[in-house]
């Protein structure tokens, strides 16, 4: 398993081994949300040496983004719905902690439960950090 939280920051090693696995999971999660290949574009943008940069699946209805917060928050995968590939403003932000890239049934119900926009749903999922999540969108 791969350890989302070893930190990408000067260590241009571990900034590549992040991008791959998070395009990895990020293509798992698309297969688990069925997906067509065409419905999405997977980006990877590795930013400056003191960040992690970001990794992006852009999807018609849903944009998901991960990465290392600088703060150091377990809030490193972006999750916010949009209307088509070119809607980089979208909807409300929600976080997920970046462990769930391990679990892409249960990250694919996070997003689910995001395009349905059914807050109740989310909160069921993750409780008072939702609403913490939430709050900051």
């Amino acid at each position: 398993m791969f350890d989302w939280y070893r930190r990408c920051a000067y260590d241009g090693e571990q900034k590549k081994a992040f991008h791959r696995q998070a395009r990895f999971a990020l293509r798992a999660l698309a297969k688990e949300l069925r997906f067509p290949e065409v419905s999405y574009d997977l980006r990877s943008h590795r930013g400056g040496v003191a960040v992690s940069g970001e990794i992006t699946l852009h999807h018609e209805r849903v944009h998901i983004q991960v990465c290392q917060p600088a703060t150091g928050a377990d809030s490193g995968i972006l999750i916010r719905t949009c209307e088509g590939r070119r809607d980089y403003d979208g909807g409300l932000n929600h976080l997920a902690p970046l462990s769930l890239l391990d679990r892409p049934a249960e990250l694919a119900g996070y997003v689910r439960a995001v395009m349905s926009g059914d807050l109740s749903l989310i909160s069921r999922m993750f409780g008072p950090l939702a609403h913490k999540w939430l709050a900051c969108g």
